[in-house]
């Protein structure tokens, strides 16, 4: 997140078609949402890469198996803000659970496949 004009996102959801999907948000003035692939289960690896103002997102049903589901350019400055969100905008919410989070400073070699 640059400022509230720019930012993006990568999700793991219930989808409003009943399936839960990788899906993503980019937002330059107006935001674009995206639902990916649907997956099974409740659990899902998200990954997310920037070598420039290049960004990715991946996904991985088994943590090992990383695959992109989004490769866009956000203007953002050098330093932007990272994080984690819970979210139910329809609903009670849920249990949410997040394990395994590293942010790291390094780059990738190859940002479309995230390594």
């Amino acid at each position: 997140m640059k400022d509230r004009d720019c930012w993006a996102k990568c999700c793991f959801e219930l989808t409003d078609f009943g399936t839960h999907a990788a899906v993503s948000v980019v937002t330059k003035g107006d935001s674009d949402d995206a639902n990916g692939c649907n997956l099974e289960g409740n659990t899902a690896w998200l990954q997310v890469c920037r070598v420039g103002n290049n960004f990715s997102f991946h996904y991985s049903v088994n943590g090992v198996d990383f695959y992109m589901m989004r490769y866009f350019h956000l203007p953002a400055d050098p330093v932007i803000k990272v994080g984690l969100l819970a979210q139910a905008p329809v609903g009670n919410g849920g249990v949410r659970v997040y394990e395994d989070l590293s942010i790291e400073k390094r780059t990738v070699g190859n940002i479309r496949a995230g390594k």
